[in-house]
């Protein structure tokens, strides 16, 4: 599902217009943007948790060359879903 599709169906669901919609799910994709660039997570009760994650330092290969390169530590967001969520898909 993308996001012009989800906000037809959450308009639909709610009885707002499609602009309105896709202007909510902005809004709460941007706060969890914001959260996670400040370093906190954000936790929807039953639906799931989206967390950062920091990532070491490591060694890789270049697929073209064989040729060993450092790969430098980063930080990368998660999603850990939560039960109702994966209840929903069992």
């Amino acid at each position: 599902m993308r996001k012009p599709e989800l906000a037809a169906a959450v308009a639909d669901q709610t009885g707002i217009t499609r602009d309105k919609a896709s202007e909510v799910i902005t809004a709460f994709t941007d706060q969890i943007s914001a959260a996670a660039a400040r370093g906190e997570d954000t936790t929807l009760i039953g639906f799931g948790t989206f967390n950062i994650r920091s990532r070491d330092a490591r060694d890789g290969r270049n697929p073209q060359t064989g040729a060993t390169i450092r790969i430098p530590a980063s930080k990368t967001v998660g999603f850990k879903a939560g039960k109702a969520l994966k209840d929903a898909i069992r």
